[in-house]
């Protein structure tokens, strides 16, 4: 998996993994690895996903329609994902993502017979429906920030919402803002969920 990396500033607290968004690549949430971490605690990694898919870029899976990937490219890459986070020399990991990187995050953090994080931290995405992949219920469920813009045309925010209410129908701490933006991100939130953050790590 090719993955871009920046090293804690000293020793290292645990990892953050941020995984981008549909026809992005791991450069795209680079800079956010500052942004959540501006002190540096923990060691950054940004993954790109493994399809080249039309109109470009690198995706995570095939969308047949939103909410529901397909279980064949989503589960090649949810494995490749798995493998490549269960190697990181990290007991405490952080797992964030935008978009189709929103749906992964919450996926591998809360998949069955996956290792929890110590937090997830979701922009504009949704907890998948697909053939294959399970969610582990049992308590305690990680932490989970979640974040998504009203005005989305790509993801609706019916999806956050659906996703916070889940979340807390099983009992996880939820930190939940929505924004009069379209598909991206909030500078405001993302300062709110760094200062969430830094608390949990």
């Amino acid at each position: 998996m090719i993955v871009r990396e920046r090293p804690a500033a000293g020793e290292a607290a645990g990892a953050l993994v941020l995984f981008h968004g549909r026809g992005a690549d791991e450069h795209d949430l680079f800079p956010l690895l500052d942004v959540l971490d501006p002190e540096r605690r923990l060691d950054g990694y940004c993954p790109r996903g493994p399809l080249s898919l039309p109109p470009g870029g690198a995706h995570w899976y095939v969308v047949p329609r939103v909410g529901y990937p397909d279980p064949a490219t989503f589960s090649a890459s949810y494995v490749e994902a798995a493998e490549w986070l269960d190697s990181l020399p990290h007991a405490r990991v952080v797992l964030g993502g935008f978009s189709q990187g929103c749906v992964m995050a919450l996926a591998l953090g809360l998949g069955a017979g996956r290792p929890r994080p110590v937090a997830i931290c979701g922009f504009s995405g949704f907890i998948p429906v697909v053939e294959g992949w399970s969610l582990d219920a049992t308590p305690p469920l990680p932490p989970v920030a979640l974040g998504h813009g009203t005005f989305d045309p790509v993801i609706p925010v019916e999806f956050g919402r659906a996703t916070r209410d889940q979340l807390l129908d099983l009992g996880a701490e939820v930190l939940y803002e929505e924004y009069p933006l379209p598909h991206t991100l909030d500078p405001a939130f993302l300062a709110d969920v760094q200062r969430w953050l830094a608390a949990k790590v």
